[in-house]
């Protein structure tokens, strides 16, 4: 499978065809779980919604109880190898917990990606320096996390950005961000000036979002970080996923992604130019 193939969104198209061929043969859960001899329906509830990785063999029998004619049956079964491939494909990422492992797949499958962060620097313009306080202080809700590790995976992450297919990246912070709160002056002071470095690449968009800023009208701000993927193939669904305290929401249905992809231009249109970003990135960075 090439690298720029993303397993996570893979299992979440070849969910979403499964359960359109289910609907299209007039079937139920319990109905297709009894041909084939399944024990639950939790098995093929995960497969549709694209929450476990499938195993060959079931993709081959749901076809058959389907009856779905060679050709289509073919492009399903590419798409079901892509998604039950192993993670050996981004061994090199290194260790990283469940969260990070979720944006590592989207990242690295990416055509296109924009982020919007109201009070930190999101973690593929991290320094390691940066990157290494960010998740330190993780470990106060969660002493599980190791540091270093989760450091490192992040890090390696960002390779990403350099690849020779790398996708368009494009990030909107709330100039709060700026301010760098909690961070101690030589580690934010590096951080700014990696910002501005990143920001000179050509795949890269920087664009701060000043106070007061009205967003479509309103001057309220999105409260909750999120992130907006698209693929190369447009088949594969666009995904949006929201930062919580705890946990990440993914989000694939098109109205919920459509409403996300609208904020995010919005939030372009609102933020300052690339550059009066720079400038501004600039004069933190001379005072720092």
């Amino acid at each position: 499978m090439p690298l720029s193939t993303s397993p996570v969104v893979r299992r979440a198209r070849l969910g979403a065809e499964l359960r359109q061929l289910r609907r299209q043969a007039a079937l139920t859960l319990d109905q297709v779980c009894e041909r084939l001899g399944w024990a639950s329906t939790s098995k093929l509830s995960r497969i549709e919604l694209g929450q476990s990785r499938p195993d060959l063999a079931d993709v081959f029998d749901l076809l058959d109880v389907y009856e779905v004619p060679a050709e289509r049956r073919e492009a399903l079964i590419v798409i079901a190898r892509d998604a039950a491939t192993n993670r050996s494909w981004w061994r090199a990422l290194g260790e990283m917990g469940e969260r990070q492992r979720t944006y590592a797949e989207l990242e690295a499958g990416a055509a296109t990606i924009f982020e919007y962060q109201p009070a930190l620097v999101p973690g593929l313009l991290q320094t390691r320096a940066y990157a290494r306080l960010r998740v330190a202080a993780s470990r106060l809700l969660d002493p599980a996390v190791d540091v270093e590790a989760d450091t490192r995976a992040r890090a390696a992450r960002q390779d990403v950005l350099h690849r020779t297919d790398a996708p368009r990246y494009t990030a909107v912070l709330d100039e709060a961000v700026l301010t760098g709160s909690g961070v101690s002056a030589p580690v934010w002071r590096d951080q700014l000036r990696h910002l501005l470095a990143t920001v000179r690449r050509t795949n890269v968009t920087i664009r701060v979002l000043p106070r007061g800023a009205t967003v479509a009208g309103s001057a309220m701000h999105p409260l909750t970080p999120f992130s907006c993927y698209a693929f190369p193939d447009p088949a594969d669904p666009r995904t949006v996923v929201l930062e919580t305290l705890t946990t990440d929401l993914r989000l694939t249905a098109e109205p919920d992604v459509r409403r996300y992809e609208q904020l995010a231009g919005w939030l372009l249109d609102a933020a300052l130019s690339d550059a009066d970003t720079v400038a501004l990135l600039d004069r933190h960075a001379a005072e720092e």
